[in-house]
């Protein structure tokens, strides 16, 4: 990335439009001016980057953990992310450096602490005692891989079994390795011949902490004695072992194996189990063993003092079932529940009344880690039910296509739609609470509302509430259910303009104020829906079909030579042809057999029931055109003042006025020009092969021109889910601001390799369409993936009745504006430098019957935006803001001046660039494809912020990232997870005060009472001194190249975020003094190698003494 050298900023502040050179002084006087009306007050100081939160289900989870005190949950994930939730609203995200698969976690319980151990066979100890928890310590492990962990309960001493079969012990306080192992051949029968395979299990007897119970993938089970360091018993089955579990008396424990079974085992009767059970086997007659069964992946065996134990496990289904859902059994007594998952299960864990081993267990629920989904199950109540998940974890329900981000919304909104949204709600759940309770909320800084909307694969779209760093869902809206679903493959040939999601969403054009909502799907179809409060049934859904039509005359190429089709323009280029037009289907297919005038899908003709919440107003589809499908849409734009919505892709635009249901514009992109392209286009016959789906997935639209000997952005890549970026486009240009010089040598050739140009950009505004303008006008600013700016005249008709009688007319203005890059963003400012936010109507209910006053609104339907300025003088009266994908321009209007430029990036493209506010004042943010968030000043495009955050790894990101309001900005940084950011420096010194807390001073439960006669007879649970067996006076030190400790960044980060009073003095005091000696002890170090380079010196000054002493000069 170049760094913005001041002269390149200066030259910026006065930069002119080289087509209007001669007239350069007096511009640069004029800018003079300008720059002394508009004071800018954001600087550099005001931002900064950071993370805040991440929502949403953890990626390709591999692990879980519960702390039964504290009531915090833990997932671990394969690519390192650690997830934390406590109460709904409090969670926290941490990431291993390394990257590694998170193998097992395992809670200190109560201590404020979690060990991690990781597939590239570290461990590492988290402080959760700070609102970002950090690593503390890590130990690498050299020569054993880590398979299983073990921490007993109040207990400093963690048990690492390994690959080989061997048990290392590590003191969780120091991190450190402790002499005590226990070998696989020591554990093992002498006679055994073969290796017993990797520890799959590791505890102790609930009721004897001496005594561990180790678990070999083979089948071998061995109770191993610590004081005498030999195995008390060994048991030994056929089938390997995948889990075990103790009863709480510690007599006996239950294994599960490969074959489907379950073996329950009397401790002290090691020769055979004590029962067999197949909890999915067909029982066969004759007394014969029942079929082997899937393996029974983990078992859980939980006591009760009222009634029978709970056998809870997952797998163990016969092999017939094929299809079947993964599934998850719970045995109670002779009652077996087989509770079916919708995705494969990963972990699960009980949760207990008590953290004590040896007491009875009482469970009462089942966290269910799936695949894709958290789940957790009532065990109290009959049927097990499951409990409603408070957590935004359903983001990913169905793929992510789309989202937009509004911050600073209106305050009647969160409301409005959590109203409509509280109807959708599933029943059944249990009537508890939610189990997970641990951890506070941090202090709610921010007041203004947020939303969220995202875009999905199925065509619905989800509202979400994300005000004050929370995610809640508040609505939902299936768009597919305005069409016909097909039953059968027989009648899907009309959707194949895409293999699957025929209803994905691709741009959503949302109005907070009048609560309009337009939607572009992936089957060049638009949907408009207003709210409402009220339910209605629509008799017939309302809707239009277009014909945007590009290449209409079939030339031939004059010669062989392989050159791409081209655009050519429309028979209809005449100034008559922008005429109120609709298409009804006439015919499925014209003379030569090709499909036409056929919309993708199938609009219902039944009438439709509308729930409250967002109701259909208008369909509009894109019709197949001689065989062709209609292209997908790049660009969308709604405005509810004018009652128009328009829509533009790779043939041309569309604009529909929504009121009267009409087309009143129907043009190519070359039409749109009229005489003024400035491109020699030579007319080819028309493309007959179908082109790359193109989905500006997000309105984005980051296709881009770039020439061949720089970065080219990734139009070409394929989207996942058919879904690729919609331009190839744009010729090799050597534009400068609004002149149309160019390379002609090399224009030709490049803009035969250029595909068609697409419409990138639409905004709606009131502001100068000419030079000769005296005064704003209702007008849409259109831009093109190759960088050129077109207005368009709107001239509309009065308010009320007269609005729904009367046509809008609409006219190209002739004005004409070039960028380099695709056209990403449009905005305009006032003569104060503020927004001039485009006109809106205020949401009104339409469904009740209108009053007495209800005409009188009416006559109030187009509100002009008001702006701060009201003058109405020829003097410079606007400024338009426009940003394509390599740099930014202000243009001030109506002269149409250049008065500033900056060059974005030279290397690389905006994928992103939005106008927002920050500070009570504006800024235009950009996220780049090589990585760099940037943002700049308003109007003078200062450069302000230039971050390296993240590369573009794939077009999810580029898809879903979003600038909003007050320093806001999210992407989609898995398919499962929204990460959210901010650019304020106020939002990153809040931020620690707004994060919860997971740790909060909860006392352990008392003690199991052991009972008198147990006491006296010794029949309770007997403690162990480990301080005494693993401590180094006992077992020595380990072998230093066994593990390598290394001290985590988590302490003095800690010391940062901790709580002010007596923990976190003592906590900075002992920090200061591990400092202290940390460095004392480097430069006891330093000293030692000083010396000890000071005597070798010494050593080998005097051999040379010796060496030279009898010799003459003349001898060396």
């Amino acid at each position: 990335m170049r760094k913005f050298n001041i002269r390149k900023v200066l030259d910026g502040l006065t930069a002119v439009s080289s087509a209007a050179s001669a007239s350069s002084a007096a511009q640069q006087q004029q800018a003079g001016n300008r720059e002394s009306e508009i004071q800018e007050t954001l600087q550099s100081e005001h931002f900064q980057l950071c993370k805040t939160v991440r929502h949403g289900f953890p990626y390709q989870p591999s692990a879980l953990a519960f702390d039964p005190v504290q009531k915090i949950l833990a997932i671990g994930t394969q690519t390192g992310a650690l997830r934390l939730f406590g109460r709904p609203g409090v969670e926290c995200y941490c990431q291993h450096d390394s990257g590694a698969a998170i193998i097992q976690l395992q809670f200190l319980i109560n201590e404020g602490a979690l060990v991690s151990a990781l597939a590239d066979d570290t461990l590492h100890l988290w402080n959760l005692r700070q609102k970002r928890p950090a690593i503390l310590h890590s130990l690498k492990f050299n020569r054993e891989r880590i398979t299983f962990c073990h921490l007993p309960f109040q207990s400093k001493w963690l048990y690492v079994g390994t690959e080989r079969g061997n048990i290392h012990i590590v003191n969780v306080e120091s991190f450190t390795l402790s002499g005590y192992v226990i070998m696989w051949n020591k554990a093992i029968e002498l006679s055994s011949k073969s290796h017993p395979g990797p520890i799959v299990h590791i505890s102790d007897n609930p009721m004897d902490e001496g005594k561990l119970l180790i678990g070999f993938e083979s089948g071998t089970v061995v109770l191993w004695d610590l004081k005498s360091k030999k195995a008390d018993y060994r048991y030994s089955h056929d089938e390997a072992i995948h889990s075990v579990a103790w009863h709480h008396e510690g007599k006996q424990f239950i294994c599960s194996h490969s074959d489907g079974t379950l073996t329950i085992w009397n401790v002290k009767s090691p020769t055979k189990p004590f029962q067999t059970i197949t909890p999915h086997g067909k029982q066969l007659k004759d007394g014969k063993k029942p079929e082997p069964c899937k393996p029974i992946l983990k078992v859980e065996y939980k006591t009760t003092r009222a009634g029978e134990p709970f056998i809870i496990l997952s797998g163990g289904l016969s092999y017939d079932t094929v299809g079947r859902r993964p599934c998850l059994t719970v045995m109670h007594g002779k009652s077996t529940a087989v509770l079916e998952m919708d995705y494969s299960i990963v972990d699960f864990l009980t949760l207990c009344e008590t953290p004590y081993p040896n007491d009875f267990q009482e469970p009462y629920a089942v966290v269910v880690l799936l695949e894709k989904d958290l789940v957790l199950i009532d065990l109290a109540q009959n049927g097990y039910p499951i409990f409603e998940n408070p957590y935004p974890l359903t983001i990913h329900e169905s793929p992510v296509t789309c989202c937009e981000y509004f911050a600073d919304c209106p305050v009647d909104l969160i409301p409005a739609l959590y109203s409509v949204g509280a109807r959708q709600k599933r029943q059944g759940y249990s009537k508890k609470e939610w189990p997970i309770s641990g951890g506070n909320w941090g202090l709610i800084t921010q007041s203004y509302p947020e939303i969220i909307i995202t875009g999905h694969a199925d065509g619905s779209i989800k509202f979400w509430d994300a005000s004050a760093i929370t995610l809640q869902v508040l609505y939902k809206l299936k768009t597919a259910k305005v069409f016909e679903k097909s039953r059968n493959k027989d009648d899907r040939p009309n959707t194949d303009i895409v293999d699957e999601d025929p209803y994905a969403i691709q741009i959503i054009s949302w109005c907070p104020e009048s609560r309009m909502l337009c939607i572009a799907g992936v089957s060049a179809h638009v949907i408009i829906y207003r709210f409402s409060k009220q339910e209605v049934t629509t008799e017939v859904i309302p809707m239009l079909e277009v014909r945007l039509l590009y290449e209409i005359n079939d030339i031939e190429s004059p010669d062989g030579e392989q050159v791409p089709p081209l655009p050519t323009p429309g028979t209809g280029s005449n100034p008559q042809s922008i005429v109120p037009q609709s298409h009804p289907s006439t015919s499925s297919s014209s003379s030569d057999g090709l499909r036409d005038n056929v919309p993708c899908l199938k609009v219902k003709n039944s009438p439709l029931k509308q729930s409250p919440g967002y109701q259909i107003e208008l369909v509009i589809q894109l019709v197949w055109v001689s065989g062709e499908p209609p292209q997908q849409i790049t660009s969308l734009a709604v405005n509810s003042a004018y009652g128009l919505v328009v829509f533009g892709n790779c043939n041309g635009i569309a604009m529909v006025d929504y009121l009267q249901k009409t087309v009143l514009l129907n043009l190519g992109t070359i039409e749109l020009y009229g005489s003024n392209d400035p491109y020699r286009r030579e007319p080819r016959s028309p493309r007959k092969t179908r082109q790359p789906s193109g989905a500006g997935l997000c309105d984005i639209n980051e296709g881009t021109m770039v020439p061949e000997d720089r970065c080219k952005s990734p139009t070409s890549a394929k989207m996942s889910r058919k879904l690729s970026l919609p331009t190839e486009l744009k010729p090799d240009l050597d534009v400068k601001d609004n002149s149309f010089s160019r390379s002609r040598s090399s224009s030709v050739t490049s803009i035969d390799k250029e595909s068609r140009e697409a419409i990138s950009a639409l905004h709606f505004c009131e502001t100068f369409t000419r030079k000769a303008d005296t005064s704003p006008s209702p007008c849409l600013w259109v831009g093109t993936t190759l960088g050129t700016v077109l207005v368009i005249v709107l001239n509309l008709p009065p308010g009320g009745e007269q609005r729904l009688l009367q046509p809008v007319i609409v006219s190209p203005s002739g004005t004409i504006l070039r960028l380099k890059g695709a056209i990403l963003r449009m905005a305009f400012l006032d003569t104060t430098g503020s927004l001039v936010s485009p006109a809106h109507e205020p949401w009104r209910e339409h469904n009740v019957p209108e009053d007495k006053d209800e005409k009188d609104k009416l006559k109030k339907r187009r509100p002009v935006s008001v702006s701060p300025s009201s003058s109405q003088e020829i003097s410079e009266n606007q400024y338009a803001v426009i940003c394509s994908e390599k740099q930014a321009k202000v243009i001030s209007l109506p002269s149409q001046n250049c008065i500033y430029k900056q060059n974005i990036t030279e290397t690389s493209f905006v994928l992103r660039g939005d106008i927002v506010s920050l500070s009570n004042s504006i800024c235009l943010a950009c996220f780049c494809a090589n990585g760099h968030i940037m943002t700049f000043s308003l109007p003078s495009l200062r450069p302000l912020l230039d971050v390296y955050y993240l590369p573009l790894t794939n077009m999810r990101i580029a898809r879903t990232f979003c600038f909003t309001n007050n320093g806001q900005a999210l992407y989609l940084v898995s398919p499962t997870e929204i990460q959210r950011l901010t650019y304020s420096q106020e939002t990153c010194e809040n931020l620690q005060e707004m994060l919860g807390e997971l740790f909060t001073p909860v006392e352990t439960p008392e003690a199991p009472n052991r009972g008198f006669f147990k006491g006296l007879f010794g029949g309770g649970a007997q403690s162990l001194d480990r301080e005494e067996l693993f401590g180094e006076s006992a077992s020595g030190k380990a072998s230093r190249s066994l593990a390598q400790h290394i001290p985590g960044p988590g302490g003095i980060e800690g010391v940062k975020g901790a709580a002010s009073g007596v923990v976190g003095e003592l906590a900075r005091a002992r920090l200061a003094l591990d400092e202290r000696g940390q460095k004392l002890g480097e430069l006891e170090e330093k000293t030692a190698a000083m010396l000890y380079s000071a005597d070798s010196f010494s050593k080998h000054a005097h051999e040379m003494m010796l060496k030279y002493k009898d010799k003459k000069w003349y001898q060396f």
